[in-house]
């Protein structure tokens, strides 16, 4: 696969690479084979990623969904809002434009502002409460350069947020994996405090950050006190082992996630959290089991 910090792929179109034509097939003899499992408490709303459960289709995911009693896949796009619709499910989060490019260069803010207006219109269309963009990579340019850019490209979608009632969350990654879709070198917003300062000071409850607990516990750790310290700014969480974007065990990663999610309640958070990580079985049997057990220890 190509390195992702080329900029020649992002998460949608690993996605659509990955799942490809299946995406409406049903579930097959192994997933009919599993077990009705008991459904969630839900104190925390969780949701699942698309691209990381490969080969388990759109399809499969929103079943395994279902099952648990959850309410959302996400960060795909709205050709499968019908499907989703069927399935009683909502998109937590989802966006038009990649991470390869963004608001810290001006010369990108066209193109994202339009793919951004356009996702904000479906997703209040759709009842989805969230939007995802980007910094995009530095490619060479200043910090404080860099980070007024970003502030002017994201107050060009605040008015137009707030009038539909869907957030806008800026995904800070971490630039210093250098592993396709585990880290993105050189990306611009590797810094979880300084994109929080760049939506306070957008200045608007429509424009957020997404913290994704396992980017932030590679650039800072100390992420309780950061999920504290910047609760306001919280449009929505993601989740992965540290180190290797892997499953949420207590045995081979480092982040203790049902104290994580303890402090989301603790500090009154009440949108998702998607399961981002990546399995380590590959296959559709293990998969399945471990997003079972990765809903299981966030459902605190």
């Amino acid at each position: 696969m190509q390195r992702m910090n080329s900029g020649a792929m992002g998460r949608r179109e690993f996605m659509q690479g990955a799942v490809g034509a299946g995406i409406v097939a049903t579930a097959g003899a192994a997933l009919a084979e599993e077990p009705v499992p008991a459904k969630v408490k839900g104190a925390i709303q969780q949701s699942l990623c698309v691209w990381n459960f490969a080969p388990l289709t759109v399809e499969d995911l929103a079943q395994q969904a279902v099952a648990l009693g959850l309410k959302s896949l996400e960060l795909l796009g709205p050709e499968h809002f019908p499907m989703l619709s069927r399935y009683g499910l909502t998109c937590a989060i989802f966006g038009r434009h990649g991470f390869s490019k963004g608001f810290a260069h001006r010369e990108e803010h066209a193109e994202c502002t339009a793919a951004c207006l356009k996702a904000i219109d479906e997703a209040s269309a759709f009842g989805a409460p969230n939007i995802i963009t980007f910094s995009g990579f530095a490619r060479g340019i200043g910090r404080e350069a860099g980070v007024r850019n970003m502030i002017e490209g994201l107050k060009t979608l605040a008015a137009h947020a707030e009038k539909r009632g869907v957030t806008v969350c800026l995904e800070m990654l971490n630039s210093r994996v250098d592993v396709p879709m585990k880290g993105h070198p050189d990306y611009f917003c590797d810094d979880i405090d300084l994109s929080v300062d760049i939506v306070k000071a957008v200045s608007s409850e429509r424009v957020k950050v997404l913290f994704d607990l396992y980017h932030v516990q590679i650039m800072h750790g100390d992420v309780s006190r950061r999920l504290r310290q910047h609760a306001p700014w919280i449009g929505h969480v993601h989740t992965a082992g540290n180190p290797g974007r892997c499953d949420l065990d207590a045995v081979d990663q480092e982040l203790n996630y049902p104290a994580l999610m303890k402090v989301l309640l603790e500090v009154g958070y009440r949108g998702f959290v998607g399961q981002e990580f990546i399995p380590r079985a590959g296959d559709k049997a293990g998969n399945i089991k471990a997003l079972k057990a990765a809903v299981r220890l966030c459902d605190v």
